[in-house]
C-alpha cells in the first residue's frame, strides 16, 4: 500500500505511541529502539510491504524478518498500525498467555515470520527464504530487519556472501545503526566502519540514509525495490535511540530501559504535543 509523507508521519507517530503504551504495561523494555526504528517500520508496513492484514500467511506476501527479536515491541506496534493485530492486545504485552511476548516468537504472533533474538540468524534465514521464493517463481520480497550489533556475527557475513553469489535481487536487508549494544557503543565493541564499503565489497547494492528522515527512508525503500540489477540490496539507516522523546534520546545507556512510572506518562505527553497534522486529538 502506498502512502503520502503526511500519512507516514502519522503512522510513525502512532507506532511510537503504541510502543510506549506497551512499555508502560511492563515498566521496561527496548523502547529506545522502538522509538528510533518507528520511521522505518512506518514506511515498511504502510507503504512498501505487500500484505493482507486479515491473512498474515498469504502466500503472495512480502516476508518481514525480525532478526533482532528484542525489537518485538516495535514490530508489534507496526503490526497494530497495519491492522494485523488489534490495538486492544497491546495491554497484554509481556503477560502470561499473551500473543505479544517480550521477544519475538513466530509461534505466538500473527505476522511474525521467525523467532529472532539470537543475533545473526535473520539474514541466514532470509537467504533461504529468498532462494525458495525464486524456485517457486513467487515475486515476493524478503526484508530482513537487523541491528548493528549483528554485524559482529560471522553468520551475517556468510549470508551476505551467499546472497550475492545467488544474485538474490528479492532480498532487502534493513540495518539499524543506532550505535548502541548491551556492552556499550557498537563501534567500540567491534568497529564496523567503513560499513557501506564492506557491504559493497560483498556484492550488495548499498544505500545509507538518515533513518529518522521519512522522505529519505521512503526514497530508499522505493529505490531498493525498483533496482534492476540482479543483486541483493541493503539499506543502512542511521537512527537516534529514543527518537521523539528528548529525555530518552539523551540517556547515555539506552539499549534496555527501565523507566520510572511517571516517565511513561511524561513520554506519552511529549509525543502527544508533537502529533503530526491530521491525527485526531
Amino acid at each position: 500500500m502506498s502512502q503520502s509523507l503526511t500519512d507516514l508521519a502519522q503512522a510513525a507517530w502512532r507506532i511510537r505511541r503504541y510502543a510506549v503504551r506497551m512499555g508502560e504495561v511492563q515498566g521496561q523494555g527496548y523502547i529506545g529502539q522502538a522509538l528510533g526504528w518507528a520511521d522505518v517500520l512506518a514506511v515498511a508496513y504502510c507503504h512498501a510491504l505487500a500484505l493482507r492484514p486479515g491473512e498474515p500467511e498469504w502466500e503472495g506476501r512480502d516476508r518481514f524478518l525480525l532478526s533482532h527479536g528484542h525489537y518485538a515491541i516495535a514490530h508489534y506496534a507496526a503490526l497494530i498500525e497495519a491492522g494485523v493485530i488489534p490495538e486492544n492486545e497491546l495491554e497484554t504485552y509481556g503477560s502470561d498467555d499473551s500473543r505479544l511476548p517480550m521477544s519475538g516468537m513466530a509461534s505466538y504472533t500473527p505476522g511474525m515470520e521467525i523467532s529472532g533474538g539470537s543475533l545473526g540468524q535473520g539474514l541466514v534465514i532470509g537467504v533461504g527464504m529468498a532462494l525458495g521464493l525464486k524456485h517457486k517463481k513467487n515475486p515476493a520480497f524478503v526484508y530482513n530487519s537487523m541491528s548493528d550489533g549483528e554485524l559482529d556475527e560471522g553468520s551475517t557475513w556468510e549470508a551476505a556472501m551467499a546472497a550475492a553469489h545467488h544474485r538474490l535481487d528479492n532480498l532487502i536487508c534493513l540495518v539499524d545503526i543506532n550505535n548502541q549494544q548491551a556492552d556499550g557503543p557498537s563501534g567500540k565493541v567491534l568497529g564496523f566502519e567503513p560499513l557501506a564499503d564492506k557491504w559493497a565489497a560483498f556484492g550488495w547494492h548499498v544505500q545509507r540514509v538518515n533513518g529518522n528522515d521519512l522522505a529519505a527512508v521512503l526514497n530508499a525503500f522505493d529505490a531498493a525495490r525498483k533496482l534492476k540489477d540482479a543483486t541483493p540490496r541493503v539499506i543502512l539507516f542511521d537512527t537516534l535511540m529514543g527518537k521523539g522523546v528528548p529525555f530518552l534520546e539523551q540517556r547515555e545507556k539506552n539499549h534496555f530501559i527501565r523507566v520510572d512510572p511517571p516517565e511513561w506518562q511524561q513520554a506519552l505527553q511529549i509525543l502527544d504535543q508533537s502529533q503530526p497534522e491530521g491525527v485526531p486529538a
